[in-house]
């Protein structure tokens, strides 16, 4: 029986071979398949699709070891981990592209590395699927011919989807205050755009979804405002043949409103997909009665994310740590490696060797020729003393 059958026969995946893994060595064969014709057929299929918001390459590594279906690269979060600052249109589209291209680079690779496993060790191949990635294009940067760039920046880089809103720019995150809208008219410009450039680049199945800003916006050139005036929008932009999905921003985690915009958008548009921010900046914890994720799907809100989840688990869980140093030193580290090493942890980071790929990079190096490359230069280290 060979490899590749027997994985198959495990995971019920079409693998196929890689020119990047050595002979023996197989990776899903949906590898090669359009991010967005694999994100399309998720929001046809899944009662929901949900991305954990992430906001750098090993985030979104995680969300794909995990099974997660789909990854959310956020704004907010890129803003924070790449810049240390907040969200008001700081960074430009060129480098929050590059970071989205990273990162999907990243997942191309580790699913080569996970692929492999680890022979040494005994750690056995993993299949993992790649899944397409969500990314924040906030206002577009600047007007339509900015749209087109950063549009073609997240195409070419594998980006399977991208959100755009209707602010005025600078923009800013739509839970703090202050916020105005462009016309409607100037935002079906830029979705225009964006879809424009898919479709020239050969990746029609690009897809697109228009946040509206409307419910919490103090200035617009409409006269409504709040719920009413998100609605208008919603309706306007699904007018254009556009978007594939219509995000509204909502201030509060209050159930009504998400109930009210969805009832009356799908009263014209019966078929009307939304994407739904289950949002860091609401205090869940709090609410008697949060809306779940299938209850969001039920309500025609089919792709949902968490845009800070990554960024508040990282701070979280580094500051544990950091506040253990400042009492008991090396101790709280000791105590880290515990909970990483204890029976029936699956954490793949608690060794960086090999969550990194180096069994990849050794085996791989090996086969191709690379110069001291392979286990023969390995130390031979008891496992009980290194990861």
């Amino acid at each position: 029986m060979t490899t590749e059958t027997r994985v198959r026969s495990a995971n019920k995946v079409e693998l196929v071979r890689s020119a990047l893994l050595p002979e023996g060595y197989v990776v899903p064969a949906s590898r090669s398949i359009d991010p967005s014709t694999r994100m399309r057929e998720l929001l046809d299929t899944e009662p929901f699709l949900f991305g954990p918001g992430v906001y750098d390459p090993q985030g979104a590594e995680l969300a794909m070891y995990y099974g997660f279906k789909a990854v959310y690269f956020s704004g907010y979060s890129f803003a924070i981990g790449h810049l240390g600052t907040t969200d008001m249109d700081l960074y430009s589209g060129p480098e929050i592209a590059d970071g989205a291209r990273r990162t999907i680079s990243a997942l191309r690779k580790f699913q080569l590395t996970m692929a492999v496993g680890d022979p040494e060790k005994g750690i056995k191949p993993n299949h993992l699927e790649i899944p397409p990635v969500v990314v924040d294009m906030d206002g577009g940067y600047g007007n339509l011919f900015n749209v087109q760039r950063t549009t073609e920046l997240y195409v070419t880089a594998g980006v399977a989807a991208a959100h755009l809103e209707d602010q005025v720019l600078p923009k800013r995150c739509g839970h703090i205050g202050g916020k105005a809208l462009i016309s409607a008219d100037e935002m079906i410009g830029k979705l225009r755009m964006a879809r424009a450039v898919a479709e020239d680049l050969g990746r029609s199945d690009f897809v697109v979804i228009a946040r509206t800003d409307g419910v919490s916006a103090v200035d617009a050139p409409e006269k409504t405002r709040g719920i009413e005036l998100a609605i208008d929008r919603a309706l306007r932009y699904f007018d254009s043949g556009i978007p594939d999905l219509v995000w509204c921003e909502f201030p509060t985690s209050e159930r009504e409103p998400v109930e009210r915009f969805a009832d009356q958008v799908r009263r014209r548009f019966p078929e009307a997909r939304f994407a739904f921010n289950w949002s860091s900046s609401f205090k869940w914890f709090n609410d008697p009665d949060p809306i779940t994720f299938a209850q969001l799907g039920e309500l025609g809100y089919r792709f949902l994310f968490i845009t800070l989840g990554a960024q508040h688990a990282m701070a979280h869980g580094l500051s544990t740590l950091l506040q253990g140093m400042n009492e008991k030193q090396e101790q709280a580290y000791i105590e880290l490696q515990r909970k990483e090493w204890a029976d029936g942890e699956e954490l793949p980071t608690k060794s960086h060797h090999f969550f990194s790929g180096v069994p990849y990079h050794q085996l791989v190096g090996e086969s191709f020729g690379g110069s001291r490359m392979g286990s023969k230069f390995q130390e031979k280290l008891a496992e009980e003393r290194v990861v």
